[in-house]
């Protein structure tokens, strides 16, 4: 499985952009994505200070990204008025 374009400037599996859903819990995010038919196309990995970040393909080729941010709820909560 590759992300890089081929000849003719098509892809020969899942690519494009991944969006990031924020969970909880990245193993089992991780874990039921792959338990209900997705396959493991980067596993849970740590980016730094607690961000973790990981990325399945759906039955239909789609990528799925999931992440936890724990600074989030504190960066969105300084955006907030008043």
């Amino acid at each position: 499985m590759s992300d890089e374009p081929c000849a003719g400037g098509s892809v020969t599996g899942p690519a494009g952009i991944i969006v990031y859903w924020d969970v909880d819990d990245i193993s089992t995010a991780f874990d039921r994505l792959i338990s209900i038919g997705a396959k493991e196309h980067r596993p849970p990995r740590d980016f730094g200070e607690g961000f973790i970040g990981a990325s399945a393909i759906d039955p239909f080729g789609n990528i799925l990204g999931i992440m936890h941010n724990p600074h989030y709820l504190e960066v969105l909560g300084s955006l907030q008025p008043g």
